[in-house]
């Protein structure tokens, strides 16, 4: 029987295999991607691409220029995204946290070590767990594994779900098993995102999965 590492190894080169690299996440900036993450929580990407669209159009696509606009106007320019007025608040929460923190340079913020920078942004109004591991991995290109709906499924199903139900018990089913390469973290979790979505979705897809005879949990 496998051990946790080389079945999560095995999940990996199986997806890998079949969707080939994601290009994930997708973003023209880390800060573009750092919004992107505010502004996908509760809502599909094709509608999160639309609210950034609206900020690129407007030309304020920036820490300062976000900080400058009213929260009515970012609400209505953000309306694609669902739930707008509460991520205006966000994002301007974000922006305001990288101007007084940080003087709106990125590279400051991501010098910091990972242990510093996400316990800076789990304290910015808005940003939970899985929007700060966002940010981390995909903006700071931190080895930091991201944890979400579609991972807790997926991980569930195939009866690795830890004894305890919670964020960092299932983050750390992957950090202890796996090698800490941001890469490798990415890519994974874009490719369990890609089975989520198109495989083991609430009502699982199970005929021609390719985790199938691995899967201990077929519900």
């Amino acid at each position: 029987m496998k051990n946790n590492k080389q079945l999560l190894l095995e999940i990996y080169r199986r997806l890998f295999e079949l969707y080939g690299p994601q290009h994930w996440w997708p973003g023209e900036s880390p800060f573009e991607v750092m919004v992107g993450a505010i502004l996908t929580q509760s809502t599909a990407w094709q509608n999160v691409e639309k609210a950034i669209n609206n900020l690129k159009n407007a030309c304020i696509m920036s820490p300062s220029a976000l900080r400058d606009i009213s929260t009515q106007e970012l609400a209505r320019l953000i309306y694609p995204a669902g739930y707008y007025n509460a991520k205006a608040l966000k994002l301007q929460a974000l922006v305001n946290w990288l101007g007084v923190s940080h003087g709106d340079n990125l590279c400051q913020v991501f010098a910091l070590n990972p242990e510093t920078l996400r316990t800076q942004l789990l304290a910015v109004h808005g940003i939970g767990p899985e929007t700060a591991d966002s940010i981390l991995l995909y903006a700071a290109n931190k080895p930091v594994f991201v944890i979400d709906t579609y991972t807790r499924r997926i991980i569930n199903r195939l009866g690795l779900a830890p004894e305890n139900d919670n964020y960092a018990a299932y983050q750390t089913l992957f950090t202890v098993s796996l090698p800490r390469n941001s890469q490798l973290f990415n890519e994974y979790h874009a490719l369990l995102v890609r089975l989520g979505k198109e495989v083991c979705r609430k009502q699982p897809r199970c005929d021609g999965c390719c985790l199938l005879d691995i899967c201990n949990k077929q519900v």
